[in-house]
């Protein structure tokens, strides 16, 4: 039998509540607190405890972050996620090279269970993963949702909900984000 981790890791409906992954998520909520406590010239690019869960080539995280797992992220290079940020990693979150994430960007990789009492009784939940190509570039308190794909080059604006992919270079806006004719 799978363990919800596995399940997790699988793509399938999983418990969240289950005790191997709270004891994850208090690892990552540790190397959170430091990463978000520690001076700036004390903390660097990425806290020392937050720098050993998360995959990532010269990355910049500013405080305040949140993450749920910090292991199923992957950093590309020169990436920069600016102040505010949350991603809750459930499944794998891919962020390639010179990305930039606005203040305030979260990434959601879970949904929940529709049904009220496997949701809220048991804790049923399934994640997917999110993917953001290269040179992409994420607007201030844009939400991205489970499963969707950023293709290089986009741009996603600032207060976005992108609930499907996007396609490379093109740009969305809205709730729900949708293509709009850029202008230079």
């Amino acid at each position: 039998m799978n363990s919800e981790r596995e399940k997790m890791k699988a793509g399938e409906w999983y418990t969240c509540l289950d005790n191997e992954l709270e004891d994850l998520r208090v690892s990552a909520r540790a190397a959170v607190h430091e990463h978000n406590t520690l001076p700036p010239g004390d903390r660097g690019p990425i806290g020392p405890s937050l720098a050993k869960l998360i995959d990532a080539e010269n990355a910049i995280i500013e405080a305040p972050f949140h993450c749920a797992y910090g292991i199923n992220i992957k950093l590309g290079k020169d990436v920069f996620l600016n102040t505010g940020c949350t991603i809750l990693d459930c499944a794998t979150v891919t962020i390639a090279d010179q990305c930039q994430l606005g203040p305030n960007v979260h990434i959601y990789c879970a949904e929940h269970h529709k049904d009220p009492i496997k949701r809220s009784v048991e804790g049923l939940e399934i994640a997917h993963p999110v993917h953001i190509g290269k040179r992409v570039w994420i607007g201030g308190g844009a939400i991205i949702l489970a499963g969707v794909t950023i293709g290089e080059g986009a741009v996603v604006g600032a207060g976005s909900v992108v609930t499907k992919d996007v396609a490379a270079g093109q740009v969305v806006v809205g709730n729900p984000a949708r293509p709009i004719q850029a202008t230079q």
